[in-house]
């Protein structure tokens, strides 16, 4: 298995929410509202949001470029995260070649449910020259916050 990892980055171990990669740089961004994130988005981008066992319509969930994402943020903000979210637990795993695997906790305010609530996800992206091209996020549960 060819296993290119950037100097410094170990696949067994977890990279905290502050290390530098690009995902965490979004997620960070994400948190804060800021719509900065689009810049480190690569142009042609593979963008996708899947729940597991939920009923819950995300087939709109989807970007394959800048133009579709901000659209599909706009209305995240209005129909998912209205107050905001605030993140509980961030980090990835380098798996080489770009890709890593990241483990993602937050806690906001879902209209659909009508209260606090608390969502772990797993994300796999890709990065290429400080660009994501490619984002997969499963939704794995949605709590009521405790």
């Amino acid at each position: 298995m060819n296993s290119i990892l950037p100097v410094g980055l170990d696949a067994t171990f977890p990279l905290r929410r502050e290390e530098p990669i690009t995902i965490h740089t979004i997620l960070n961004l994400f948190e804060k509202g800021s719509p900065d994130l689009l810049a480190y988005l690569a142009p042609a981008l593979d963008f996708r949001i899947d729940h597991y066992r939920d009923e819950t319509d995300v087939s709109w969930q989807i970007a394959r470029n800048l133009q579709e994402m901000g659209c599909m943020l706009q209305r995240l903000a209005q129909e998912v995260f209205p107050k905001g979210t605030k993140i509980l637990g961030l980090d990835s795993r380098a798996l080489g070649d770009g890709w890593f695997v990241t483990r993602f906790k937050q806690r906001f305010y879902y209209p659909v449910r009508e209260s606090d609530c608390e969502s772990l996800t797993y994300i796999l992206s890709h990065e290429a020259g400080g660009r994501l091209d490619f984002f997969r996020e499963t939704v794995t549960t949605v709590e009521p916050a405790s």
